[in-house]
């Protein structure tokens, strides 16, 4: 059984996905980051970067436990273990991966740069949600625009789709309207809709967030003089 250290972000949530999906087991240990667990040395020793999800496959590539983190490389991972959602063909393969590093290098910084000025920082900065929120806009513009020539981002359903769908949830908190993008909005609901997605979604969701207003301990680890501490 993997054991997966997580949150109910949408980096969580594309692990769960998958999970879900491929119908491999697993055992949820939680990472609250916003009590600052992703800080843990013995969290540090799986996860160098102090962030979640991460995993340990008992069963790793040599038949020997392995543990891997950063979402991208997870859902790779786990394509290759099970052989699903990740073609073998070489063209149809890279076809997913582009899509898929469109989102961990476009998607979920631009994305999480405007959830944290338009939600989270202390300040009200136009420039800066001005700057997101129209960057947020363009790659949107980018998805409906695939999502006109294609059901999915790689042509079929697979972890491309995984990782970017989390980060789509909160449109709204990116100043965004799925209205402005009707083929976004046709393949949001279509993923959503998904009985594997809908479990994911449930893991650890009654933990979701605190009133950053009222919890300092939280805003500091996540934003504050905790998150930058050399470890």
């Amino acid at each position: 059984m993997i054991d997966l250290y997580t949150w109910p972000t949408p980096n969580g949530h594309k692990i769960h996905i998958m999970l879900e999906e491929t119908g491999l087991a697993y055992n949820v240990i939680a990472i609250d980051i916003n009590k600052g667990d992703q800080f843990d040395p013995a969290y540090l020793k799986i996860s160098a970067n102090n962030k979640m999800p991460a995993i340990i496959d008992p069963d790793g590539p040599d038949g020997e436990p392995y543990s891997l983190f950063e979402s991208g490389a997870i859902l790779m991972y786990l394509a290759e273990k099970t052989g699903q959602f990740m073609p073998e063909d070489t063209a149809a393969c890279y076809q997913v991966i582009q899509w898929l590093m469109f989102q961990m290098g476009a998607i979920g910084p631009m994305f999480g740069q405007a959830h944290h000025f338009r939600q989270y920082a202390p300040d009200k900065i136009p420039y800066a949600v001005d700057r997101y929120t129209n960057e947020a806009g363009r790659l949107y513009g980018v998805l409906d625009h695939r999502m006109g020539e294609v059901e999915y981002l790689a042509g079929d359903y697979s972890i491309a789709d995984m990782a970017v769908f989390p980060w789509t949830r909160s449109y709204e908190r990116q100043g965004q309207s799925l209205e402005d993008f009707p083929n976004v909005k046709r393949w949001f609901e279509a993923i959503n809709a998904r009985p594997a997605v809908e479990r994911a979604l449930k893991v650890l969701a009654d933990r979701r967030k605190p009133n950053f207003e009222k919890d300092e301990e939280a805003r500091r680890n996540l934003f504050g003089a905790a998150q930058y501490q050399r470890r």
